[in-house]
Formats: structure tokens, sequence, C-alpha cells
């Protein structure tokens, strides 16, 4: 796979991911943006996740129709996993971030990386390099250095319990993304549009359990008697259909890279930010936030680098160092698993042939 195409198509990826996290704020996915919009009135979090789960399975469904791709049968069993840990990853993150202090939060998101090393070990046998560990912990040090303000202690044991499970099943759940994909031989879209309804029906059944529906009183602060004006519900579908880009781009770089990637580049976001913050909009850049800054880019400067030349490796190895490049860098991961995959989002010719 040529290195040069592989980072400019997860650049791409990465950017159409961010576009619903481009804020600092202390929400899970897009949904953010209109807790942000509307000064955290509409603060149903699993409500508004169900909404955008079923924008993301119509979303698939629709490109299917239209021929963009082929949608795959794959077994409810299969695909369960992924269900589950979607789902499980939401609560859980916004449960955490509820019964926990922010520092503690930030923390906890920031052990998403090394719990993937961990995990992939356990479970895939596969191993990191020292030195890739290495260069993991110094972004996370760098991370921690400059987003964790405020106080880190653990409130309470249910916090900690919580926290913990979100950080085991949001690693889960994101290594899941990227092995299922060869597993199963699916597309990014052909595993959404696979799995997006079993997760439907499951937050069906925990939104009424996390959210006040208000099925007895229908008060203002209640999902049902919520004030739902033209602008609301306006934000509401914006918001879900960045969703849909949100989570196809997830499996996107995830597929394209690895889970520990994925998170080594969201980290680059958030210090892009940070830095942003300052440079845009003239937010205080204190020492300690300045060093933490320059630390993740180092710590993300050797990562890539050390990927870099480990991918370059891998072709050598395999034979492929003179064999023209494919312009879709998933084709060239796995070959036999590759030949037959079809591309994402490609429209299809013919009498349905795909392209």
């Amino acid at each position: 796979m040529s290195s040069v195409h592989a980072a400019l198509f997860s650049s791409t990826s990465w950017c159409l991911h961010h576009i619903g996290e481009s804020y600092p704020i202390a929400k899970v996915r897009t949904h953010g943006h209109l807790k942000c919009a509307y000064q955290c009135r509409f603060h149903f979090v699993t409500t508004l996740t169900l909404v955008h789960t079923f924008f993301t399975w119509a979303g698939m469904l629709t490109f299917a129709r239209m021929n963009f791709f082929t949608a795959k049968h794959l077994s409810a069993a299969a695909v369960a996993p992924l269900a589950l840990g979607y789902v499980g990853y939401i609560i859980l993150n916004n449960l955490s971030l509820n019964l926990n202090t922010v520092g503690f939060y930030q923390i906890l998101k920031i052990a998403i990386a090394p719990t993937i090393m961990l995990l992939d070990f356990i479970l895939h046998g596969r191993t990191q390099s020292w030195r890739i560990i290495m260069s993991v912990f110094v972004v996370c040090g760098g991370v921690t250095a400059a987003t964790v303000t405020d106080d880190v202690a653990i409130s309470n044991i249910v916090g900690l319990i919580v926290g913990l499970a979100s950080v085991l099943v949001t690693a889960l759940y994101q290594i899941w993304a990227g092995s299922k994909q060869k597993e199963l031989q699916a597309s990014s879209s052909q595993l959404l549009l696979a799995y997006t309804p079993q997760a439907i029906l499951m937050l069906l059944v925990m939104a009424p359990m996390v959210d006040d529906f208000g099925f007895d009183a229908r008060r203002p602060e209640t999902v049902l008697g919520f004030q739902y004006t033209t602008a609301s519900v306006v934000a509401i579908v914006l918001s879900s259909l960045l969703g849909i880009l949100v989570t196809l781009s997830t499996f996107l770089v995830i597929g394209t890279t690895s889970s520990l990637t994925y998170n080594i580049v969201g980290h680059l976001k958030t210090v892009l930010i940070l830095a942003g913050g300052c440079l845009l909009f003239g937010d205080s850049m204190p020492w300690k936030r300045l060093a933490g800054i320059g630390l993740t880019m180092a710590g993300i400067s050797w990562y890539t680098y050390l990927s870099v030349q480990a991918s370059n490796a891998s072709e050598r190895s395999r034979g492929k160092g003179h064999e023209p490049t494919s312009p879709i860098p998933d084709r060239d991961r796995d070959r036999d698993w590759d030949r037959d995959r079809e591309p994402l989002l490609l429209p299809k010719e013919g009498s349905g042939t795909s392209v």
C-alpha cells in the first residue's frame, strides 16, 4: 500500500469524521453541537443517539437503493458485538461524564489508546514494537498535560466502575469496527447497514430507561414535553445528517488504518483545536498547555514515522515494493480479502455489476 495514498485517504476521512466534533465540548459524538447551540436544553443524549442511529440506517439503506453499494446479508449474531459495543460506548461514556469529574473523564478518554493495545494483544495476539508503545505513551502524556486542567479525583466508586467500563467497551467497539470488516469481508457501508437495526432496537429499549420521556406528565424537561420549535428540529436533523458522516468515517479510518491510529489522530485533532483557539480566538496558552501540545505533536510525529516504516517493511516482505499502487488504499491491505471487496459508495454500472 502506498503510504502517501494511505495518508491522503486517512486525512480526508479524518476531516469528515471531525466535522461533527470540532469543538472541545465534553459530550460524545455530534449531538454536542445541538447541546452547545441550544444551551443544553435538549439534554436527552440516548434519545438523540437513537435518532442519529435511525438516520444512519436510513442513509445507508438509501445509498444501497441508489446502487452506491450492494447490501450484504450478514448474520445477526455476527454483527451483534458491533451493535452492543456501539450502544454501550455511547451510554457508558455519557454516564461516566455525569458521574465523574471532567478531569477524570478526560483521563479515561486518553486511556482508550493503551487499552486498545492491551485488548489487541489479548484478543488477537497482536503486539506493538516497544517504540510504538513508547510513542503512544508520549502522545497520551502530552494530551494529558495539554487538556487536563480540572480535578482528577475519583468522586465515587460507581463513577469509577462506569468510567472503566466505558473505556473497555469503547476500545472493544473500535477494535471490532476494524476486525469485523476483515472477518466478514464486508465494506464499511455493508456493516453499518447490517448492525444499525439491532442498535435501534436496543436504543428503543434503553432510551426510556435513561431519558425522562414524560409518559406520566409531559413536562418541558421531558422528551415528549420538550418544545420542538422549527429551529430545534432543524438542528436535530442536521446533527443527525452529520452523524451519518461521523459513523461512516469512523469505520473508514479504522478500516484503512487501525483503531490505535484512529485514537492517535483523534489526539491530533484535540491539540489542533487548542492551538487554533489560541491563535484565532485569543484563548490563553499557559506553559503547561504549550508544553503538552509540543509533546503531543512530537509523539504523533514519532508514531507516524514508525507506522510508515512498518507499512513499508510489510510491503517489501510481501513482494509488493515495486507494484503499482491502488487509488483505494483499502484494497492493498489484505490481497485475499480485498480482491472481492467492493469500493465504498461508488455507483454500479449496467445491470447491477459493481465497479
